[in-house]
C-alpha cells in the first residue's frame, strides 16, 4: 500500500436489529465486521455466516443459486455474494501492491 494513499477506516455503526443493539463496521453494503461475532472475521450483515465460507464455495465452483439455496435461512442474496467476491478481489490486489516496482 502506498503510504501517501488516503485510506478511510470504516466507522462503527450501532443500530437496533431484532430487538437488540447490533454494532458493526461496514466493509460494504452486505459485508461487515461485527465485534464479538465470529471472532471479528467478516460476516454478512445480520448473520453469523462468515464470508470465507461462501468464498470457499464460490472457489470450488458452487453456483450462486446453489449457495442461496443452501443458506436460505441466512437471507443472503446474490448481490451480497457478488460484493464478497469483489471485496476479496480488492483485498488481494491491495495486499500485493507493495510487491510491484514503483514507477519512475
Amino acid at each position: 500500500m502506498n503510504p501517501t494513499a488516503e485510506t478511510t477506516k470504516p466507522q462503527l455503526v450501532r443500530e437496533e436489529y431484532g430487538g437488540e443493539m447490533y454494532e458493526y463496521y461496514p466493509l460494504g453494503e452486505y459485508v461487515v465486521v461485527a465485534p464479538g461475532v465470529c471472532g471479528g472475521r467478516p460476516t454478512f450483515k445480520y448473520t453469523r455466516l462468515e464470508v470465507s465460507v461462501i468464498l470457499s464455495l464460490v472457489a470450488r465452483g458452487t453456483s450462486i443459486s446453489e449457495i442461496l439455496w443452501r443458506y436460505d435461512e441466512s437471507h443472503i442474496n446474490a448481490d451480497a455474494i457478488t460484493e464478497a467476491v469483489e471485496l476479496a478481489d480488492r483485498a488481494l490486489i491491495d495486499s500485493t501492491r507493495f510487491l510491484q516496482p514503483a514507477l519512475a
